[in-house]
Order: C-alpha cells, then structure tokens, then sequence
C-alpha cells in the first residue's frame, strides 16, 4: 500500500470502481447469452426481444466507458446478423 494519502484513497476508490464495473459486465454478458440462447432454439420472437434488451444494456455501459465504442458496436452487429439469418 501507498504511503501517500491520496494514492491511498485513489487505491480504495478504484477496488469499489472494479467491482461496480464487473457487475456492469456481468449484467452485459448475460443479455449475449440470452440473445445466443434464443437463436439457437429458433424462437426469432424472442430473440428479437433479448436483442433489444442486450443493445440497451451494451450501449449503457460504452456511454459509460466500461467497454469501448467499437467492442459493443461489434457485439450489436453480431447478435443483429445471428438473429437477421434465422429462418
């Protein structure tokens, strides 16, 4: 640990910032799954539904800076084209 009172702060706050982001992330994968989950049993309705869900969930955490722009730019158009060649 830092003798420094500040870095000592600095130190603490970013431990609380990590766990807050995991769960951010967490809470991300999760709807990818859902959305991997439903086009692989062939239910386009819900798909579409969990695509929705996941592109909310993804574009709140870029705006947050947790994951960058083209990483959920890249998620969205995947989970978009899986759903867009169901039959």
């Amino acid at each position: 640990m830092a003798n420094i009172k500040s870095v000592r702060k600095r130190a603490k706050q970013a431990i609380v910032r990590r766990g807050h982001n995991l769960s951010l992330r967490t809470e991300v994968r999760t709807a990818i799954k859902n959305v991997k989950k439903a086009v692989a049993a062939g239910n386009k309705d819900a798909a579409a539904k969990a695509l929705v869900v996941s592109q909310r969930a993804i574009d709140r955490i870029v705006a947050k800076g947790v994951l960058h722009r083209n990483a959920g730019n890249r998620h969205k158009s995947r989970l978009a084209h899986a759903i867009k060649g169901m039959k």
